[in-house]
């Protein structure tokens, strides 16, 4: 189990790498909710994720070998492991499916990583990745599935408590369930957490249905961010023990939220990053009476055009 204590270390060990990003406070009839929402704007850190804080963690608690560090990533995750490893002066190898943006996969070459792009799915990247890995004696830095990767995503929950001291509910993207598992780790039981999740990629959602993680479909307009075919056994113990609530939304609120952000906020969400605000716009999650909601903006990587055309 991820704890409150090894988080705070990690936010320490990771301080000089990753930017501290900012709040934004709101009234609730800007969201047509009756409650205040306050906006985590993690979307503005180093690589456009919150995916820094995992990588940089995961490397910072072992001695890097000379074959520097691999990753299978949908490409957050990737131009995060490229971007740490640069800072780090390792080297990175980076696995992204066929259908990976251009725009992230430009991304993770620009921080100087060999990419190797094949297969349909995170999955199936993961698995060449992991052959790969046998071969070369490099790192693996897990997407989500990785103690010290889930500790690194629970500062931005730390922060976020910081900032945000009263909030009672929190709203979450989930994938692989790197980031929730962090937070709800960080926060324990103190606020709902509640993950979202598209109705294409319900790896989460099903896998409380079932008891256990389990394959879920895979697809839809944010799949590239959140299509884990499986969540992480360790978010899975996280999320079983601090009761995280789970809703799914459409393909079209999502777009209603990037929409939302950039003509209310100005600020540009590739639809992973919104996903978590489409619940409370569409009203898939409904604030009860005296709540006093988050959510997270977790990343920015897409093309401008697509949202502010």
């Amino acid at each position: 189990m991820i704890e409150r204590t090894s988080i705070a270390a990690a936010a320490r060990r990771i301080a000089q790498y990753v930017r501290q990003t900012p709040v934004m406070h709101l009234h609730g009839q800007e969201f047509d909710v009756a409650t205040p929402v306050a906006l985590k704007l993690e979307l503005l850190q180093h690589t456009g994720s919150f995916k820094p804080r995992g990588a940089f963690n995961r490397m910072l608690t072992t001695t890097l070998p000379t074959a520097g560090v691999i990753a299978a990533s949908g490409g957050n995750h990737g131009a995060a492991v490229a971007f740490a490893a640069r800072q780090l002066g390792a080297t990175a190898e980076i696995f992204v499916p066929g259908g990976t943006p251009e725009t992230k996969v430009s991304r993770i070459r620009g921080y100087g990583a060999h990419v190797v792009q094949g297969g349909a799915t995170y999955a199936e990247a993961l698995a060449a990745s992991r052959v790969r890995q046998a071969e070369s004696g490099a790192l693996e830095v897990h997407a989500y599935d990785h103690e010290a990767v889930l500790a690194g995503q629970g500062t931005v929950g730390r922060e976020f408590e910081a900032d945000a001291p009263d909030l009672t509910h929190i709203l979450v993207a989930t994938g692989g369930g790197g980031l929730i598992g962090g937070i709800a780790a960080w926060y324990a039981g103190s606020a709902q957490i509640v993950s979202v999740e598209p109705e294409g990629c319900p790896g989460l959602h099903d896998a409380l249905a079932a008891g256990m993680p389990i394959d879920a479909p895979v697809g839809g307009i944010a799949a590239d961010a959140l299509g884990a075919r499986r969540v992480g056994t360790l978010m899975f113990d996280v999320a079983r023990q601090f009761g995280i609530a789970a809703v799914l939304v459409e393909d079209s609120a999502i777009v209603g939220a990037q929409r939302f952000l950039w003509d209310r906020l100005r600020l540009i969400a590739e639809p992973g990053g919104a996903t978590a605000l489409a619940a409370l716009l569409s009203g898939r999650f409904v604030p009860p009476e005296g709540a006093r909601v988050g959510v997270l903006v977790c990343g920015a990587n897409t093309d401008p055009a697509k949202v502010a055309s």
